[in-house]
């Protein structure tokens, strides 16, 4: 295997591996896909749906807090110190508002690290009860690795 590498790229010598290059690289781009040898990649699917929830919930609250500076600009122009109380009013339910939804968005990202979690559990589940038990018709799952 050393003898192969080395001809590969060339060098005289092996390059050290640590975990992470044994596990396929798995801090990639949000846009590659993931690659774990021995791994279903339907276990490692990406939850698109949520991320795209995320980036909504936290565009909206970008948008409310323009949203908040323009009103404050039309209000001190067209009344000046007379909208000052009004203001208060609006300026807290869009900021407290605006913070809801950046948390939520904040939440769907969590629900994607759960997850994450989640499937981890489960591979890890999985390849401990095959460690066990050994391969056999009930424990083997259509597409995992012999």
């Amino acid at each position: 295997m050393t003898e192969l590498r080395r001809v590969e790229d060339g060098s005289s010598e092996a390059p050290t591996r640590g975990p992470i290059d044994r596990l396929g690289r798995v801090l990639k781009a949000d846009d590659a896909p993931i690659e774990i040898p021995g791994i279903r990649q339907s276990d490692l699917e990406p939850y698109v749906g949520l991320r795209y929830l995320s980036k909504l919930f936290k565009l909206m609250g970008v948008i409310l807090g323009l949203l908040l500076i323009a009103e404050v600009i039309t209000g001190v122009m067209a009344q000046g110190s007379a909208a000052v109380p009004t203001l208060l009013g609006e300026a807290s339910r869009l900021i407290v508002l605006a913070g809801l939804l950046w948390g939520v968005g904040d939440l769907a990202i969590l629900l994607i690290d759960v997850g994450h979690d989640v499937r981890a559990a489960r591979i890890m589940l999985a390849r401990q009860t095959r460690a066990l038990h050994g391969p056999s018709a009930e424990t083997e799952l259509p597409g995992s690795p012999r």
